[in-house]
């Protein structure tokens, strides 16, 4: 009976002990955004309002040199796992599964997210936004890589990668697919995604466990196209970008100049954009930048909802609040040329769908009331009834002064802000030029929980991390990485390694079968530059630097092959590459 006595002190002592280390560990929210460039944020060089943003920047740490991986899969797979994509199953997009380990279509199962990862150690895991991370997007599965089934108690958003912002493609709350309309637990007068988005964070934290910090995973599908924001948000930015995108991009990079960004001998890329004053199609040009812009603010708001939500509940100050983006400002061009007129081809035969019907087209037809969706080089973008993205040349303002965009892996394609605030734990309230990479985030996030990273998890064995915390920057200390950060898409390839980088562009040969299949392509030639003296990659000094092209070619080729790019479904990138290439 004694010993049996003790016993439950010893107990009673250890739970008090570790309620009360539980309660010290901080709450942590990572959010990702969509499709936005190097300089779209205030606090980065913008003309587009992000106070909220600017704020955490300026209580917190601004990160210069910070990566993504180019593309949206691949970027949240890594972000949520610590791995590169290809060690996380996704290599490429969730469209298609290759049969191979670094091309899944969806997370690897030696693989496990940061939700997976804290909840042992006692977090609530929640999980609100864009996922983009499974191959399977319908209720009848398979459904084992939906946030539910990898570590997340709580989820509300996409499963889907894009749609429109007023009736969502697959939108999801828990297991199950809804829509607006039959959505009973969020029920607003007009529905809008980037709001949906906040409210639900809201919701999820002030319904969250006092007694348990929790981990939220918050990823707004703004900006990524279509283009479409709320009337009173465009309004804000009316005739803003009357000047043109050539006055407005370097605009933003004397600005960034003066934030301390970058030096004062920067060099501005080349534009990609004909000559303003050649465009015959201004309005519209200029209007399509007034919605991206809008969508940007209405994010911002939500950030700052949610922070003001955090304070209410005296959470603000051990909250540690990350900001980052899944990739540099998108080129493509979806539905900005050619005749204006409905997406539909025969849009006589087009049916709305039925109120209950769950919405999987990521490019709609037609509205739920019956209206048709419009295209071409009249539409503006804003209202449910249209579909067009902004285009190559504002996303070559949006990722000023860097070249390339989304897809490639120069500093346009993969160059992020990163912000992290945390007023109980941050001392050092500047800007950093560690060079750092979304693998980085895990193992932050894990320090801070106070979490262990598992060796094995259900009886599959686990990759070890990739990335190094970034922890000890927030009391001002010296971190070293000790060694390269590497990438590949679509053989666009990369490395980095202190100032250098090597990058080539893979060159797209054909695309037969469309969107979802496996490309052709050629592997281009290495470039070499000196990242602290040309960051916009201006001038190649490969031809002066023979030696360092090959050694650090062949730190590409042994990460191709360690971090399971190799064996790849692109042609001819199916063996090794030849070195130096």
């Amino acid at each position: 009976m004694k010993n049996f006595l003790s016993l439950i002190v010893c107990l009673s002592v250890w739970f008090q002990v570790s309620a009360q280390q539980l309660a010290k560990r901080p709450n942590i929210i990572v959010i990702l955004s969509d499709d936005m460039g190097y300089s779209d944020l205030g606090c980065y060089g913008s003309e587009i309002q992000t106070p909220n943003l600017d704020k955490l920047y300026k209580n917190g740490l601004r990160f210069t040199q910070f990566y993504n991986t180019a593309r949206c899969c691949p970027s949240r797979a890594s972000l949520l796992t610590g791995l590169y994509p290809h060690q996380a199953g996704m290599g490429w997009m969730r469209d298609k599964d290759a049969g191979l380990e670094g091309y899944q279509g969806g997370l690897s199962k030696h693989a496990v997210t940061m939700a997976e990862v804290v909840k042992p150690a006692g977090y609530t895991t929640l999980m609100v936004g864009k996922w983009h991370v499974s191959q399977g997007i319908r209720q009848d599965g398979p459904l084992a890589n939906w946030p539910l089934q990898r570590g997340f108690d709580r989820f509300y958003g996409t499963i889907q990668g894009a749609g429109s912002y007023y009736d969502p493609a697959t939108l999801c709350r828990g297991n199950q697919l809804i829509t607006p309309a039959t959505d009973t637990a969020y029920q607003p007068a007009n529905y809008f995604y980037t709001d949906a988005v906040t409210h639900e964070a809201i919701r999820f934290i002030s319904e969250s466990d006092p007694a348990k910090p929790f981990f939220m995973y918050l990823a707004y599908t703004a900006a990524h196209w279509p283009l479409q924001a709320k009337p009173a948000d465009i309004k804000k930015y009316k005739g803003m970008y009357d000047k043109g995108w050539e006055a407005i991009r370097k605009q933003r990079f004397e600005k960034m100049k003066k934030l301390g960004l970058l030096p004062a001998n920067a060099e501005l890329s080349p534009s990609d954009a004909p000559d303003w004053k050649d465009e015959k199609n201004k309005a519209v040009q200029a209007a399509r930048m007034e919605v991206y812009a809008a969508m940007i603010d209405e994010m911002d708001q939500g950030i700052g909802e949610i922070m003001a939500q955090l304070k209410k509940q005296g959470l603000d100050e051990n909250t540690v609040v990350m900001f980052m983006q899944d990739n540099g400002g998108c080129a493509e061009e979806i539905g900005t040329k050619g005749k204006t007129g409905p997406i539909a081809a025969n849009p006589e035969k087009i049916k709305p769908r039925a109120k209950g019907e769950v919405e999987y087209d990521v490019i709609p037809k037609m509205t739920r009331d019956g209206k048709l969706i419009m295209k071409g080089e009249g539409i503006i973008g804003g209202p449910e009834t249209t579909y067009v993205s902004y285009g190559k040349v504002w996303a070559n303002v949006s990722n000023t002064p860097f070249r390339e965009y989304k897809h490639w892996v120069h500093e346009g394609g993969i160059s992020t802000p990163l912000i992290i605030h945390y007023p109980a734990g941050i001392r050092q309230h500047n800007s950093s030029n560690f060079v750092g990479h979304f693998i980085d985030i895990m193992p932050t996030v894990a320090e801070l929980a106070g979490a262990s990273y598992p060796s094995d998890w259900h009886n599959n064995k686990i990759i070890p991390m990739e990335g190094i915390s970034l922890v000890p920057l927030f009391t001002g200390k010296a971190l070293d990485r000790g060694k390269a950060l590497c990438w590949e898409h679509e053989m666009n390839r990369a490395v980095r390694l202190g100032d250098w980088k090597l990058v080539a562009k893979g060159e797209l040969l054909s695309e037969k079968d469309g969107y979802g299949e496996w490309k052709n392509y050629e592997l281009g030639k290495w470039e070499l530059y000196n990242i602290k003296t040309d960051r916009s990659e201006l001038h190649d000094v490969s031809a002066q630097h023979p030696d360092m092209v090959k050694e650090m070619s062949a730190i590409w080729d042994d990460y191709a092959k360690r971090a399971k790019v190799l064996p790849a479904p692109w042609t001819p990138l199916q063996g090794t590459p030849e070195s130096g290439q």
